[in-house]
Order: C-alpha cells, then structure tokens, then sequence
C-alpha cells in the first residue's frame, strides 16, 4: 500500500490501510485516517491530521508553514476531516497562533485544481471550490458553499452556508447564506435557487429566501431596517434564522 520510493517519518501515524503513492513525503508530526489514498509526489507536513477515506492527488502540499511573516515556527496545525477529494496542486497551509494555530476543512468537500486555502481558513462541509480557487488568511466558507474557479477571497471574509460564487469573482466582503454573488467588484445576483431545491429545502422556504434577498437588496430600505423586517419574518420562516444571525455578525460587511 505505501510504494517503495515513498518517505515516511517513522513517528507518523498511518492507519493500516493508508496507501501512498511513489516520492510522496509524510512528516513526522502526520497522522492519516483509514482508507485514505495519498498520490504520487504529495507532500505533507506539520501537525497535521487527516481523517478517513479522503482521496488526494498527485502535487498536493498539506501542512507547510504559514505564507505569513510572523509565523516562528509554533507547532500550529491543520485538520481535514473524512470523504474529501483534493485534486492536483492543491496546497493547505497551518493555522498561526494569532487565531487560535488551526486550519481546518470538514466532510465532503470537492476541491478542485490549484486551491490554495491559507492560514487560519475554516472550510465546512459539502463544499465545492472550482479549479484555481483561493483563500486569504482567516477566511471561514460554510457548509453547502461553492466557489467559482479562479475566485479570490479576501482575507476575514466569511461566505455563508447554501452560497455560491461565479467564476472570477473578488470577494472583499461577506456573503450572506443562500445568496449568489459574482463578478470583479463582486455583486449580489439572487438566490442560490437550484442548489436550495436539491438540499431538500421545499417551495415555502425558497419562497421566503427569496423575498429576504428583496427586502436586503432591492426594497431600498437601509442596511439596519432590512435586518429588521427580515428578523420580523423568521418566526414563521426558521430558515430565515441563519441569514438573520450571519447579517447581525457580519464584521466585514456584506457584498451589497
């Protein structure tokens, strides 16, 4: 399961049926779930745990020190949770002790091509990042989120759960749960509609995101009143709760 030309630190944790593929290189400080297959030519490094049956490719680099000047070489960590596919070039780096030293990705996920996500990012589950997607410092994509390829994320931004981001898009602000946003500077374009219909949210629950999305960005009302009137529809609407909390925790501001 693991090829001869392999370099494995013999501290490493690998689980029995772990599989690495040939020049792959496993540090010291790694441990990797059952089931996972490591490709050709993967690096991985730092204290880093990897959960089970995750499928990385070849030229990954996991678990290298943060791409941030005041990194001195705490033991810092990255943690990737089970079911995730991480195509080629991809490259995770560890968390920094000025935001509490974790990086961190949950189930699920297909990640694609040429993904950087940097120090201290957050990435839920069920998530899709399109080929050359990039994440600044300390960004936080929840569950359910697609970003468009080559999209660049900003760093401390916060991109909510059901969202989805078009190809290209420069994301400077948060984005709010179920919404869609695109372009370069980003812009809101409605509901993520298909994606809520295929998650099993019912014809009700769409209905009322989408006449959230109005009172938010097409009402005229300001900031402030549209999160009220909005808070106003949650006791008969519950799906409205999260879209209500990510608004009144939004530190960035939103995409508007």
């Amino acid at each position: 399961m693991i090829h001869q030309t392999a370099i494995i630190h013999p501290n490493a944790k690998l689980a029995a049926d772990v599989e690495v593929g040939p020049y792959s290189i496993i540090g010291e400080h790694v441990e990797i779930g059952a089931g996972t297959v490591i490709g050709p030519h993967v690096v991985i490094n730092g204290h880093t745990r990897i959960g089970k049956n995750n499928h990385i490719f070849q030229f990954c680099s996991l678990g290298e020190i943060p791409q941030d000047k005041k990194y001195a070489g705490e033991p810092t960590r990255l943690e990737i949770g089970d079911n995730n596919t991480i195509r080629e070039f991809c490259t995770f780096n560890l968390g920094t002790i000025q935001d509490g030293g974790l990086t961190s990705m949950g189930n699920d996920n297909w990640i694609m091509a040429y993904v950087h996500i940097a120090h201290d990012c957050h990435v839920g589950s069920h998530t899709i990042m399109a080929n050359g997607a990039t994440l600044a410092g300390h960004v936080y994509v929840h569950d359910w989120v697609i970003i468009g390829g080559l999209s660049g994320v900003h760093q401390f931004v916060r991109i909510g759960a059901h969202a989805m981001t078009g190809f290209q898009s420069r994301i400077t602000q948060d984005v709010p749960p179920y919404f869609t946003v695109a372009g370069n500077p980003v812009e809101a374009h409605g509901i993520n509609s298909e994606g809520l219909r295929r998650r099993g949210f019912d014809a009700a629950a769409i209905a009322s995101i989408k006449n959230a999305y109005k009172t938010l960005y097409k009402s005229g009302l300001s900031f402030t009143d549209a999160q009220t009137a909005i808070q106003e529809q949650v006791a008969a609407h519950p799906e409205l709760n999260l879209l209500v909390e990510f608004l009144a925790s939004s530190q960035r501001g939103i995409v508007r």
